[in-house]
């Protein structure tokens, strides 16, 4: 049995490089415009991505090609284009060999097994840096439908596909409402503290982390765990790809509990200044270069301080539009209200029971969602591999909606 299970006998299966050729023209991105190759496909390239600055060594990419991430961290990342553009080198483009529906491959591409697959052919040492190459996936058999078929079952995974990414939509519309909610509480409630201003250099250290180059990497049980930008999300720390560096880390630079790692650098300004609170699962960790550590006594106040309008109006006006950080000298120079340790305390236990109920709303709803983009997942996979038969079914007309979730691409190998 194939890794796809039994296809249908009407059936064909062709390894990648009978059915598609890579296309390795190298462009620059101001002939070719940049493009994004996410998990929503091929687009115009994302506001918020992290950018490199190889502007003039990128991959041509035509209208009807595919492209897909070559990095496991990545997995899911791929597409049909639309468009003529470029794309990052950590990206294969394939252009096909016969004529077939390139809808069709798009939603296989994005099938779960396949993606196992695909990632299963590749090497490194650690997810981010765990990468597969054309010549390790082009023996790979893909199944192919009849001709009729493949637009059949376009037809049908666009309408239910559709469906699906309009109830993930409207739940994370309902999240973005929440994080203004929240978000207007943390501001009112500092406002109301009527504190004077003080610089942050005068209750807090701080300190940037080091940039750790592939040689550097080890496995979790010889090395000290780095965490990223990638590991803050939503306002906390989490574990997520891991990397493991090998060398001494200065004492300094291992975290403890209470610090709060901070964004500080990124390709995507608007990622700048997103943090989490270092907790007992975290300490002993250190941090890339991309990171700041903020370490105070202060450290449950300052943590709402970060995300308030008081530290995101200063970030974004400190950070340079070329390179997009906030250096030492920046949150050594911001000011922020700080009130006497029994207010902070008060306003502490305020907010930790306010922001407490939104978060279990936002976890409920993050959960919901979770369960959606699954079944949509398998449902994907399971008719792109005929393990569904849909030729008889009618599609009724419906209204295409796409998941506007946008993610981030990475262009560095470097543990930042």
């Amino acid at each position: 049995m194939n890794w796809h299970g039994v296809l249908p006998e009407r059936w064909e299966t062709h390894k990648i490089s009978e059915l598609f050729a890579e296309r390795r023209e190298k462009v620059s991105d101001t002939d070719f415009a940049p493009l994004s190759v996410s998990k929503g496909g091929i687009v115009p390239q994302i506001a918020t991505v992290a950018k490199s600055n190889a502007g003039d060594n990128r991959k041509l990419v035509r209208k009807g090609d595919f492209a897909i991430n070559s990095r496991s961290d990545r997995r899911g990342s791929s597409g049909v284009s639309q468009y003529d553009g470029s794309v990052s080198l950590i990206n294969i483009v394939l252009t096909p060999r016969s004529e077939t529906n390139g809808k069709y491959w798009h939603y296989f591409l994005k099938s779960h097994n396949f993606i196992e697959e695909y990632y299963r052919n590749g090497r490194g040492i650690v997810a981010d840096l765990w990468t597969t190459r054309l010549s390790e996936m082009k023996t790979i058999y893909l199944p192919l439908p009849p001709r009729d078929e493949q637009d059949q079952i376009v037809r049908y995974l666009d309408w239910k596909v559709s469906g699906i990414n309009r109830l993930i939509n409207a739940k994370r519309r309902q999240i973005a409402l929440l994080g203004e909610q929240k978000q207007a509480i943390i501001d009112k409630t500092i406002v109301s503290t009527k504190a004077e201003t003080i610089r942050l250099k005068y209750v807090a250290n701080v300190f940037i982390g080091l940039t750790y180059s592939p040689a550097d990497l080890t496995n979790e049980n010889m090395g000290t765990a780095v965490l990223r930008a990638n590991n803050i999300q939503n306002g906390k720390l989490v574990w997520d790809n891991m990397a493991y560096v090998k060398c001494n880390v200065p004492e300094k630079l291992l975290l403890r509990k209470g610090d709060i790692l901070v964004c500080s650098r990124n390709g995507s300004r608007s990622l700048i200044g997103k943090c989490g609170k270092v907790t007992n699962e975290f300490s002993g960790k250190t941090f890339g270069a991309f990171n700041t550590v903020v370490r105070s006594e202060h450290s449950e106040y300052l943590y709402y301080i970060f995300h308030s309008q008081f530290f995101t109006t200063q970030a974004g006006a400190y950070s340079t539009s070329t390179i997009n950080q906030l250096t030492l000298g920046m949150f050594n120079a911001m000011s922020f209200p700080f009130p006497s340790k029994e207010k902070q305390e008060s306003t502490i236990l305020f907010l930790d029971e306010q922001c407490a109920n939104i978060d279990k709303i936002i976890e409920k709803l993050n959960n919901e969602i979770s369960l959606f983009a699954e079944y949509r997942t398998r449902l994907i996979s399971d008719i792109v591999t005929g393990k569904i038969d849909v030729r008889g079914v009618v599609v009724p007309e419906f209204e295409a909606v796409e998941d506007f979730e946008e993610d981030e691409e990475e262009e560095e190998n470097e543990i930042k």
